[in-house]
C-alpha cells in the first residue's frame, strides 16, 4: 500500500543534541530523527557546522551558494548518529553546513549578520541535495533559521525538476523568537521587492523567516496540541495569529518525547543509585546526593527541583513573589540555570540568604541536571506559556512530582492529582497568579508530608507512563504523509493534469 511506503526524510535545524544546545530544539531534533528511522525510514539530519563542533567528518562536497552579488563557498561533512530501539539498529546521516565566515564562531546564535548566515545555511541545504544524490520526500524545517526554505523550495527552486515534488512541514517549537530582519535579507534570499508586502514576508517593518515558514509549508506544527490552539489568538500569537488562523485547516499540534535511552534511571550513569518504579526507594540516596552536590542539609524534607532558562517566560516571577512565602516551610530548593541577570542575581541572593533551605548553581550542568531530577521530590514549571516543555516528561520518568501551569504541552501531559481517586500524574494551576501557585505548591507539600502512602502510589504510577518518542514519531509520519499528498495536489494543479 502506498501508505505504508517508508518515505526519504531531511531534518532540518539549527541545533541538533549531542552536537550543538541552546534548549529543547535540540533535544527534539537529535531523538525524532532516530525515532523515525528505527521506523525504517531513510532520514537524515541537515545542521550548520559551529566551531565547537569537533567530531571528526568526511567531506562530501563543496558548491557556491550566490549570496545577492556574490557567492560563498559551502562544504558539506557527513557524520552519522547511532540510532536504536531494543534489537533494532540504525545509522542516522548528519550533514553539517560549513562556512568559515558565517560559522566559525563561538556561539550560535545573536550575531549581527543572522539573517545572512541563515539565508546561506537554508540555500545550501537545499542546493546540496543533488550532489548527495538524495532526494528527500519531506523536508522537516524546525523554527525561524529555516523559515525560508518552504519559500525557497516553492518559489525559487520548485521551476527545476529535481525539486518540484517535494515537500514541507515547518514546526514551531516557540512562536516567539522570528527571525525579523531588515528588508536587505530579501536579496540575500534571491528574492524580489516583491516579497516586502504583508500578504508576504513583510511584519512591522521587517523580514520575517517565521513568517516565510508559516506562509510556504505545506503543513504548519507546533509541539502541542493546546499551544497550537493558543498560538491562534491574540495572548499567544505573536503577531502571527491572524495568519495562524489563516491556516489552522494545515496548523497540528504533536506533543514531544523523550528519549527513553538517555533519561532512564535504571541506567543513568550520572545519578548516585539507579532505580525504576518497583525500587523507589532509590530516591533517597539521590535525595542525599543532590543536597550534598549543593551544599544544602541532608534532611529529609520535600526536595523542590527548579531546571529552567531564567526568562519571564518560565514564570519565575511568581517563584519570586512567593520565595519568602515559601521558606517559611520546611523544604529545600535546588536550582540550576541561566539566563536573564535579574533573576540569576535574584535567586544568587536567596541562596546566600537560605543557606539551609535554597541552594542555586547559575549556568549548565548535565550531570547536575540529571542528579536534580533522579533526587527532587517536587519539580517546577509555573511556565507563563510553554509551547511543548521538557522538563516535566523527564521529572515523570525520574518519578519526580511535575507542580505546572496549565498552558501548552504542560496542560497536555500534565493532568491534576486527585487524591480521592488516585488520577492524575501532577500538581496544576490555572491562574497566572502568586497566590495560584503558591497554594498548589502547598498542596503537593501536604500530600508528600502527610499521606506517605498517596505520594509513593503517584511517583510509582508516573514511572509507568510512556513519553518515548515512537508515538509521537508515529504521528509525524501522519504529517510528511499529509504534506506530500498536499504538494502533490498542488503540483498536478499547476501543471494542469487531472488527478483521475
Amino acid at each position: 500500500m502506498a501508505s505504508q511506503k517508508k518515505l526519504k526524510i531531511l531534518f532540518v535545524s539549527a541545533e541538533v543534541s549531542p552536537f550543538a544546545k541552546t534548549g529543547g530544539l535540540a533535544d527534539v531534533a537529535g531523538s525524532l530523527p532516530q525515532a523515525l528511522a528505527v521506523m525504517g525510514h531513510d532520514v537524515r539530519i541537515a545542521m550548520p557546522r559551529y566551531k565547537f563542533i569537533t567530531h571528526p567528518t568526511e567531506t562530501r562536497m563543496d558548491f557556491p551558494v550566490l549570496m545577492g552579488y556574490r557567492k560563498e563557498t559551502a562544504i558539506i561533512r557527513e557524520y552519522y548518529l547511532d540510532a536504536f530501539q531494543g534489537d533494532v539498529r540504525k545509522t542516522v546521516p548528519v550533514y553539517f553546513v560549513d562556512n568559515y565566515q558565517y560559522f566559525d564562531r563561538d556561539n550560535l546564535y545573536c550575531y549581527y549578520d543572522e539573517c545572512e548566515r541563515f539565508a546561506f545555511f537554508c540555500r545550501a541545504v537545499i542546493e546540496m541535495l543533488p550532489g548527495l544524490d538524495f532526494k528527500p520526500d519531506i523536508i522537516h524545517c524546525n523554527d525561524w533559521q529555516t523559515g525560508p526554505i518552504p519559500l525557497l523550495l516553492k518559489d525559487i527552486y520548485g521551476i527545476l525538476p529535481f525539486y518540484r515534488d517535494i515537500a514541507s512541514v515547518f514546526t514551531v517549537h516557540n512562536l516567539h523568537y522570528q527571525g525579523n530582519y531588515p528588508r536587505e535579507c530579501l536579496g540575500l534570499l534571491g528574492l524580489a521587492e516583491d516579497y516586502y508586502n504583508q500578504d508576504k514576508l513583510e511584519f512591522y517593518g521587517n523580514v520575517s523567516y517565521l513568517k516565510a515558514g508559516l506562509l510556504y509549508a505545506d503543513i504548519i506544527n507546533t509541539v502541542s496540541k493546546t499551544y497550537a490552539r493558543e498560538i491562534q489568538t491574540p495572548d499567544y500569537g505573536e503577531g502571527m495569529d491572524g495568519l495562524l488562523r489563516s491556516r489552522a485547516g494545515d496548523l497540528y499540534g504533536i506533543v514531544n518525547g523523550i528519549h527513553y535511552h538517555e533519561f532512564n534511571p535504571a541506567t543513568d550513569p550520572n545519578i548516585a543509585r539507579n532505580y525504576d518504579e518497583k525500587s523507589i526507594e532509590g530516591k533517597r540516596e539521590n535525595k542525599r546526593a543532590v543536597q550534598q552536590a549543593m551544599k544544602l542539609p541532608e534532611r529529609d524534607v520535600p526536595v523542590i527541583g527548579l531546571i529552567s532558562r531564567l526568562v519571564d517566560q518560565k514564570g519565575l516571577d511568581l517563584v519570586a513573589d512567593s520565595f519568602a512565602e515559601l521558606m517559611k516551610y520546611n523544604i529545600q530548593i535546588a536550582l540550576l540555570g541561566s539566563g536573564d541577570p535579574y533573576y540569576e542575581k535574584f535567586f544568587t541572593d536567596m541562596a546566600q540568604k537560605y543557606t539551609d533551605k535554597t541552594a542555586a548553581y547559575i549556568g549548565f550542568n548535565a550531570r547536575l541536571a540529571q542528579q536534580i531530577y533522579a533526587g527532587a521530590d517536587i519539580f517546577l514549571m509555573p511556565s507563563r506559556f510553554e509551547p511543548c516543555g521538557l522538563g516535566q516528561l523527564i521529572s515523570l520518568r525520574y518519578g519526580t512530582i511535575p507542580v505546572v501551569r496549565a498552558t501548552g504541552g504542560l496542560a497536555d501531559t500534565v493532568t491534576d492529582y486527585d487524591e480521592n481517586t488516585g488520577n492524575g500524574n501532577g500538581f496544576v494551576f490555572h491562574e497566572y497568579s502568586s497566590e495560584a501557585f503558591m497554594k498548589t505548591v502547598l498542596r503537593a507539600i501536604s500530600i508528600y508530608n502527610d499521606r506517605k502512602d498517596l505520594w509513593t502510589r503517584l511517583v510509582t504510577s508516573v514511572m509507568r507512563m510512556d513519553f518515548s518518542w515512537p508515538a509521537s514519531a508515529a504521528e509525524y509520519v501522519k504529517l510528511y504523509r499529509a504534506a506530500i499528498e498536499k504538494r502533490l495536489l498542488h503540483t498536478t494543479t499547476v501543471e494542469g493534469i487531472s488527478r483521475k
